[in-house]
């Protein structure tokens, strides 16, 4: 069948220690002086091990995943706390954690990276951890969130200029971007169950409002757990677009806009596949992630999403090859090169 390459995996094992640092840089957001120093968080190779050896290695190994695309906790992004300088100093923190466990383990496990995003600041800002996460930990995308102030849409949407130096950099190192908000800190958009899901939505509406592409035709954006609202309704978009005097949706979007299978049921995992052509689906689960229990309908995780697209009986072998390992290795060229160079 060749690998399964899961591209939609966090961080959300990482040691006590991490979480314990974050919360005295919270607690002194607004006294700079007494803010933690980075030496102060101290994670050894082993408690590295210990995280990742009885949790997402133990569960790739059961589930038959190959490599999991790797980027820090989403949850604890949480942009929308402090300045840019904190913003910068934990996303170094935590993208060289990633960038650790994927030297530990190297056949499993490759970076992506988190940005430093801060709400109103400029996004050139983000640019040299961005460069510093390709050029020293292997990035071979990153993580992109639409919405830094944590559930309130204060910035431009997606299409605005005020987006473009990332996407120019994106274009550059040949990268692509998942679409990933973080921590929810309005109380009517519960984090995982209708931000997340929420923003994926608002994400597609601001890419088919705009004729962002035109201007970057090789940008590539993945819009995570199944793409929110938009499969389900597809003739919604397909009418929209219309109304806008776009083009349809395959010429419009398509070429650059990728949807995974982070989709915990099998009718939503049909309805995915059915709507979205199959070079636009990329193999995710999120494990360890947002939903961690067992299904009692089944019997087996809710994350187990790979049962799901072999069980999907619209799909061929080489559909399945495809989603499991292709539209990977062609959505992310780095990852691609990094393959390759291992022999795989």
């Amino acid at each position: 069948m060749g690998l399964v390459i899961d591209c939609h995996g966090h961080y959300t094992t990482a040691p006590k220690a991490l979480a314990d640092w974050r919360e005295r840089q919270v607690a002194a957001v607004n006294d700079p002086a007494n803010r933690p120093g980075t030496s102060e968080l101290v994670i050894s190779d082993e408690d590295i091990r210990a995280s990742i050896e009885g949790n997402q290695l133990k569960q790739m190994r059961e589930r038959g995943h190959d490599v999991t695309l790797f980027s820090p906790r989403a949850s604890f992004m949480a942009h929308h706390i402090g300045d840019f300088e904190v913003s910068s100093t934990w996303a170094a923190i935590c993208n060289e954690l990633v960038f650790r466990v994927s030297q530990l383990y190297p056949a499993h496990f490759v970076p992506v990276a988190m940005l430093p995003q801060s709400p109103g600041v400029d996004p050139r800002t983000c640019i040299p951890e961005l460069e510093r996460c390709v050029r020293d930990y292997g990035a071979v995308g990153i993580n992109l969130n639409p919405d830094p102030s944590g559930g309130h849409w204060r910035e431009p949407p997606l299409t605005d200029r005020w987006w473009y130096p990332i996407y120019e950099k994106m274009v550059e190192y040949d990268l692509p971007a998942m679409i990933h908000v973080s921590t929810s800190c309005n109380a009517c958009f519960h984090t995982t169950g209708a931000h997340y899901l929420n923003a994926d939505t608002t994400a597609f509406m601001q890419l088919l409002q705009g004729d962002l592409f035109r201007d970057f035709p090789t940008l590539r954006f993945v819009i995570p757990h199944g793409g929110g609202a938009v499969p389900y309704h597809w003739g919604r978009f397909r009418g929209l677009a219309q109304e806008l005097k776009k083009p349809p949706l395959p010429e419009h979007l398509l070429g650059n806009v990728f949807f995974d299978t982070c989709v915990y049921h099998q009718p939503g995992i049909d309805l995915l596949n059915r709507v979205i052509p199959v070079a636009n689906v990329l193999f995710a689960s999120e494990m360890i992630g947002a939903v961690r229990g067992i299904d009692p309908e089944t019997g087996r995780h809710y994350d187990d999403t790979k049962r799901f697209i072999e069980d999907c009986a619209q799909l061929s072998d080489a559909d399945r090859r495809a989603i499991f390992e292709g539209n990977a290795r062609r959505v992310y060229p780095r990852l691609d090169r990094r393959l390759e160079a291992q022999g795989r």
